[in-house]
């Protein structure tokens, strides 16, 4: 890391609708480097976010003001705003580091809001008026907020302050800040552009018709004039305008106007990731866990080896074509046609997780009754395995000579008969679920594609598809495991997406050493082919999706699939190791190096 020269007079306050607030990838970002930022700026580091709702309150620990001296910088401000009827709310993010962190009820100036649409409109050319959105509203709220908290800081305190913005919903007070030349340095960096986003969820070839597009008036066709023009005010009313990747860097250009300043790659707190000597150990008992599933999932109706099954994943913020569900699932179709045309391989069984957030009404009754099935099953095998064991080893004891003993004899009869009742309840004629849980939307794009497909867990099917509209976790009935856990448990994570800007799921998966596919459109994808050499060998596959046609990505990304399916279990156990050595060079204290130089450059911004 380079020598860093920080003055311990500045103070460093990072912005995001994210902060206590789960909604996407910003959170994670923020949650994981937290640690590194504190030991870089102690209390010199806080993060403000919006009260939005009670739920904050799990991740927040509210701190009384007079523990701080009187005359500290935050103490002041927040006692001044609190004065003036402005709630603020003051405590520490309870993630690892636990950052000061400010929060503010956006409520607390709704009624304002006229006139801060009147100023956007009349200071910056910027109409938030032609149809409600209550996200703009919440947005300018909070931004109205921000800009009190700054004039008030600032009027308080003399101290070098950074004021680092995440996104368009945070950033809308940057305008009024630069226009009454507020004495902070301001950092605006956007994860991904909003129009660049919603053209590729409309179906557009955005990176080969960048250049040709009027941003205008793409914005004016998705209604989303107000957000893009306040999300180029904040980029170019920033002093240093930032972004994650280099895909997205050529989205800044086209659609917001401006390159941007610096590239700040994401990384993650590899450290409570890290099993040193433990992977291939974590990586069977989490696995076994998947095979509980597919035995009670699958084998009431049909059996296949257990030896020979891998299990592939994919997971996400639901956008179909954007994160690549639509490619995984015609490249699946593909993988289970070659498979099965494949002597050496129409024994091995693929087991697909698809894994996202959908509305549904309930799990499946089904699975709950298969489940308690298995269980029964499963007990009554372990009382015969228990009484064989007692009466065998009496029966080896006591013999006068060696004789192989008639195991039948030594289990009575009521245990066999309640065995091949409960085997009898368990066993069923219908095709194992396709989907864990009763969809709302019965037209859903992933159910569609699974039907186009006609992948619907048939016996003869090398491939399997368990479509799971909730995420993992521990309160999940199904899953009853961690995220972590249950990629660990993996051997593929699957994840070609057409618009990414960095993408941190396949990040994750390096870092738990589970071998991923991404794609030459995401941020990391490209960072990967760009830092890393041979990529393929250490578990990192990158499809290139800069082809043009879907079709040929999608026979591409099949025999991807196929040629991993090839791989020998040392061949996986090799590239799992090498995985888990490459995921340091992801670790925020390797990555932010990159932030500091940001925060550094600030210091020339000072002096207004």
């Amino acid at each position: 890391m380079d020598n860093l020269d920080i003055n311990k007079e500045k103070l460093i306050f990072e912005i995001s609708w994210e902060v206590c607030n789960q909604v996407g990838g910003i959170y994670s970002v923020l949650r994981s480097k937290a640690y590194h930022m504190v030991k870089e700026f102690a209390d010199n580091y806080c993060v403000i976010g919006p009260y939005l709702d009670k739920k904050v309150e799990g991740e927040f620990e509210r701190l009384d003001l007079n523990t701080l001296a009187e005359d500290n910088p935050l103490a002041l401000t927040i006692k001044n705003l609190q004065a003036k009827g402005i709630r603020v709310e003051f405590g520490r993010w309870s993630v690892v580091g636990h950052p000061l962190a400010i929060l503010m009820h956006p409520e607390d100036v709704y009624s304002k809001l006229s006139l801060v649409k009147y100023f956007m409109w009349k200071d910056h050319h910027i109409e938030c008026d032609a149809c409600y959105d209550p996200i703009i509203d919440q947005a300018l709220a909070f931004g109205e907020l921000l800009r009190i908290f700054f004039f008030e800081f600032t009027r308080l305190n003399k101290v070098n302050t950074v004021a680092h913005f995440h996104e368009w919903m945070s950033a809308s007070s940057i305008p009024a800040l630069r226009l009454h030349n507020i004495p902070i340095s301001i950092v605006f960096t956007t994860h991904a552009t909003s129009l660049g986003r919603y053209l590729s969820l409309a179906g557009c070839d955005l990176y080969r018709n960048l250049s040709n597009l009027n941003w205008e008036q793409e914005s004016i066709n998705l209604n989303i004039l107000s957000q893009v023009k306040i999300e180029r005010a904040a980029a170019h009313g920033s002093h240093i305008f930032t972004t994650v990747s280099e895909v997205t860097a050529s989205e800044c250009i086209h659609l917001l106007g401006r390159a941007p300043d610096m590239i700040l790659p994401n990384g993650l707190n590899i450290e409570r990731f890290v099993a040193i000597h433990e992977l291939q150990n974590l990586h069977k008992e989490f696995k076994n866990k998947l095979h509980e599933f597919t035995i009670g999932h699958f084998f009431s109706n049909y059996s296949f080896d257990l030896d020979k099954t891998i299990y592939f994943f994919t997971s996400g913020r639901f956008e179909f074509r954007n994160k690549g569900f639509d490619i995984t699932i015609d490249a699946l179709s593909r993988l289970n046609h070659m498979l099965k045309n494949t002597p050496s391989l129409s024994d091995m069984t693929v087991v697909m997780f698809i894994i996202t957030k959908k509305p549904f009404y309930t799990i499946n009754p089904l699975i709950f009754h298969q489940r308690a099935m298995t269980e029964k099953l499963r007990s009554a095998c372990e009382e015969i395995v228990k009484e064989l064991q007692e009466k065998f080893f009496f029966h080896v004891a006591s013999c006068q000579r060696w004789e192989v003993p008639d195991l039948n004899k030594l289990v009575d009869d009521f245990r066999w008969l309640k065995l091949k009742r409960v085997l009898q309840a368990w066993k069923k004629d219908e095709l194992p679920l396709v989907v864990t849980h009763t969809l709302q939307n019965q037209n859903d794009e992933v159910l569609g594609s699974i039907r186009a497909n006609n992948l619907f867990n048939y016996r003869e099917d090398r491939v399997k598809i368990v479509y799971q509209p909730d995420f993992v976790s521990p309160l999940n009935p199904i899953n009853q495991s961690d995220y972590n856990q249950f990629v660990r448990g993996c051997h593929l994570g699957i994840f070609p997406s057409y618009y990414e800007p960095w993408g941190l799921t396949p990040v994750e998966c390096l870092a738990l050493g589970t071998p991923s596919v991404t794609s030459n459109l995401s941020g990391f994808g490209e960072y990967v082919l760009k830092t890393i050499g041979e990529p393929e060998n250490k578990g990192l596959y990158v499809l290139d999706r800069k082809v043009g046609n879907y079709f040929e990505e999608a026979d591409s990304l099949a025999r991807m699939l196929f040629n991993f399916c090839k791989l020998s279990r040392r061949e996986r156990i090799n590239q799992r190791n090498r995985l888990e050595s490459l995921s340091v060079d992801f670790d925020w204290s390797n990555m932010i190096h990159n932030y500091i130089r940001v925060y550094n450059k600030c210091s020339e911004f000072f002096d207004h």
